[in-house]
């Protein structure tokens, strides 16, 4: 009897100890599930339609009242309707659009910043240079479609000597100014590798003028613009192979310096905005530049008579000013928090993705429009831009930048604004 007792009280003890062992998983899956439906409330949450609108007004509020100068937005619709009143009003419509692209092109470049934070500082860069080069390209097509071949030629040279000169210029003065105590550092490899695609544009823009200016064509009025289209594959082919080069097989070479330092707290700071929000910005933005952008290209004529003003100026300095609002922000930006990299990678990257894809681009974009773009900018034009090479290849060779090299580079750029104001374009007459 007693061991049929003792057996007994284990098998009740052992069936006690199973529910005893069973009975606190069962609690933790049960608030396991519990956490498991909360998550997905708050994805919900997140889904409905009030959240979506909630994002969608604070997104408006960061990026439309956030920045003073979106105080100039107006002024893009008061110039659409001036457009459209009768009389001659092709210098405001001209003023008035050319400020209302200036918010628009500074909003623009915000939003690639944006974006920029979540796509790491080499690609950062390249979205800079190509989203900040976007209202010159839509001009420029708009330009090419309406048979302003030399207002093309002009924009696009203006916006290489506005970057190289004006909006560096500003970057290494505002820079130096920010740590006057030493001189900045950036990566003097990927300067040197730009210099040289820039030095690689000025030769497929100097033999096309030469050939021209020394009357040593094999056919004249035909080998001009067959170099300049072989000349633009050419570039297009190489500047592919500089994509490749700085993306994926020499990396390391691009890493800016100091990259380890940086924490990824600071990144989290800068974003406002999330990466969905930040593309779909781009392309608003975008859009409304090409719609504002038609109404300046069709008053450039009559706003440089009005205006009694040469428009080569107009088309080499006061177009891509404007143009080149988001460079020159991000580029000052980038600069006083001693990101220099990404400064070059703004201010000379967008120089060398002007002059080694978007004019090649246009070449090839006027050849299928039917249009004869070629790559002579004429003697005076192409000179300016090889002096102006050199001079910013020099400022760059010993990778560091300071106030005064920022200086002289503004004062060289406003000695070239004066020269292009009194400088009369030899074939505005027939308007090529």
């Amino acid at each position: 009897m007693g061991a049929a007792e003792n057996a007994e009280l284990g098998g009740l003890q052992d069936e006690e100890e199973m529910v005893a062992g069973t009975a606190p998983p069962a609690r933790k899956m049960q608030s396991l599930d519990f956490e498991h439906i909360g998550s997905l409330a708050a994805v919900a949450e997140s889904l409905s339609p009030r959240s979506k609108w909630r994002m969608a007004l604070r997104s408006i509020r960061i990026v439309i009242f956030q920045a003073k100068i979106n105080v100039l937005l107006p002024f893009g619709p008061l110039a659409i309707t001036l457009h459209y009143i009768p009389g001659n009003h092709q210098g405001w419509v001209f003023l008035f659009s050319l400020i209302g692209i200036t918010p628009l092109a500074e909003r623009l470049g915000y939003a690639t910043e944006q974006l920029a934070c979540y796509t790491g500082p080499t690609i950062g860069g390249l979205l800079n240079a190509t989203f900040g080069n976007a209202t010159e390209m839509i001009i420029s097509i708009y330009a090419l479609k309406n048979g302003m071949i030399r207002v093309v030629q002009q924009s696009l040279l203006g916006s290489i000597l506005s970057n190289m000169l004006l909006v560096l210029g500003c970057a290494f003065f505002a820079g130096g100014l920010a740590h006057p105590d030493r001189d900045q550092v950036f990566n003097k490899a990927s300067a040197v590798v730009n210099s040289g695609l820039l030095l690689m544009a000025v030769l497929g823009l100097m033999f096309p003028a030469v050939l021209h200016f020394t009357h040593s064509e094999a056919h004249y009025g035909k080998s001009e613009v067959s170099l300049s289209r072989f000349s633009s594959c050419i570039m297009l082919v190489a500047y592919a192979s500089y994509l490749f080069f700085q993306l994926k097989s020499q990396r390391s070479l691009y890493s800016p310096i100091g990259e380890e330092e940086e924490t990824t707290e600071d990144e989290e700071d800068e974003k406002e905005i999330t990466q969905g929000e930040a593309i779909s910005w781009l392309f608003v933005l975008t859009i409304w530049i090409s719609i504002l952008s038609g109404y300046l290209v069709d008053a450039i004529q009559g706003a440089s008579e009005s205006l009694n003003m040469p428009l080569a100026f107009i088309s080499v300095i006061l177009l891509p000013i404007v143009g080149n609002a988001a460079e020159h922000a991000s580029a000052i930006m980038f600069a006083m928090k001693n990101k220099l990299d990404i400064t070059l990678g703004v201010a000379i990257g967008s120089s060398t993705q002007i002059s080694m894809f978007v004019i090649p681009f246009c070449v090839v974009i006027g050849w299928m429009m039917g249009e004869e773009m070629d790559l002579n900018f004429q003697l005076f034009e192409t000179a300016t831009l090889f002096i102006t090479v050199l001079v910013v290849a020099f400022m760059l060779q010993e990778g560091t930048s300071n106030y005064f090299k920022g200086l002289m580079l503004i004062l060289c750029y406003l000695i070239v604004a004066a020269s292009f104001f009194v400088h009369v374009d030899p074939k505005s007459s027939d308007n090529k």
